[in-house]
């Protein structure tokens, strides 16, 4: 697997529907925002004016959301993620941590923009868990290290291509 391919973001055609809608949504609302900040503008001294600044505020995360909405459904897969041979994003993986291992966990590895679509807990390839099990095989344990510093070792019990 090429770095491109760990890298896509496998989604849904649902998923990506549902993402395309925000998208149009918000941009959309795009002359309503600058039409409260004209508004709150007009209302004084913009140092004490604290509707104006949450205004843009609320206008710069808005245009952030856009930017990164309009990446993702650009460079995103759309439609089954491919049968794999190895953990690789898209992929339903249960896992056990060696320190208990009659207690397993299932979750989604790939973006968590389809946690709308699906129940299952979402983690990131980019995360600590996520790279350590990219490319793991079904009974492979590997190693990551924790936020907290803790080396954690776990083992890839099954995994299988995400349905949702």
């Amino acid at each position: 697997m090429t770095s491109s391919e760990a890298s896509k973001t496998w989604l849904s055609q649902d998923a990506y529907d549902r993402l395309q809608a925000e998208l149009d949504e918000m941009i959309a609302a795009r002359p309503a925002i600058a039409a409260e900040i004209n508004a709150r503008r007009e209302e004084g001294d913009l140092r004490e004016n604290g509707g104006y600044h949450a205004a843009r505020e609320e206008q710069s995360k808005q245009e952030g959301r856009i930017l990164y909405l309009k990446e993702l459904l650009r460079t995103a897969e759309v439609g089954e993620a491919p049968s794999a041979d190895k953990v690789a994003p898209g992929t339903v993986v249960t896992i056990y941590f060696d320190d208990d291992q009659s207690d397993t966990e299932t979750f989604l590895l790939g973006s968590r923009e389809i946690s709308a679509t699906t129940d299952l807990t979402v983690y990131s390839p980019e995360s600590a868990l996520g790279t350590a099990i990219l490319d793991a095989t079904a009974g492979q344990t590997v190693t990551y290290t924790a936020p907290s510093g803790a080396d954690i070792k776990v083992t890839v019990v099954k995994f299988e291509p995400f349905g949702g």
